[in-house]
């Protein structure tokens, strides 16, 4: 399939604020890719949950069954190694037309606890019904302030 450059869009999310139309599209998404890099720069993707505030996106780590205790997820380990990720929001169908992704970079951490952990918290259960009977507020929350977003296709 052919690249159309002219629905290509780079933005600077610090500088420039989104459209309503980029918001929309990825507050409706459910799910996103979360890509980690480890120590040995080995990748790994992960399809998470996640709420965006308007400035930051917030996934936590949830109560799904895990092999590991939370802190050692790999996803987590990986941030404490090299902070930067990619996260992938999309829409895909059979009509190609209306094919469309967002890829943010940026910068991740974990949070614990304090206000924008609460925060983080309220959006996620507002978002998630699943998560209002789970004790997210008791675990990390992944924080990822944006450094560049692309956006492809029609939104």
């Amino acid at each position: 399939m052919k690249i159309d450059k002219s629905i290509f869009h780079p933005l600077s999310s610090i500088l420039m604020p989104l459209s309503r139309n980029i918001r929309t599209f990825i507050r409706s998404a459910r799910v996103a890719h979360l890509a980690t890099v480890d120590v040995h720069c080995r990748p790994l993707v992960i399809p998470i949950c996640f709420a965006f505030d308007g400035r930051e996106f917030f996934s936590p780590i949830d109560e799904k069954p895990k092999r590991v205790s939370p802190r050692k997820l790999k996803r987590l380990q990986n941030i404490e190694a090299n902070s930067r990720v990619s996260l992938v929001i999309d829409r895909y169908g059979e009509d190609w037309r209306k094919l469309a992704y967002i890829l943010v970079s940026g910068q991740a951490r974990i949070l614990l606890t304090g206000q924008k952990h609460r925060r983080a918290v309220n959006l996620l259960r507002k978002k998630y019904r699943q998560y209002r009977s789970m004790a997210i507020h008791e675990r990390p929350i992944i924080v990822i302030r944006p450094l560049d977003v692309k956006v492809w296709g029609h939104l």
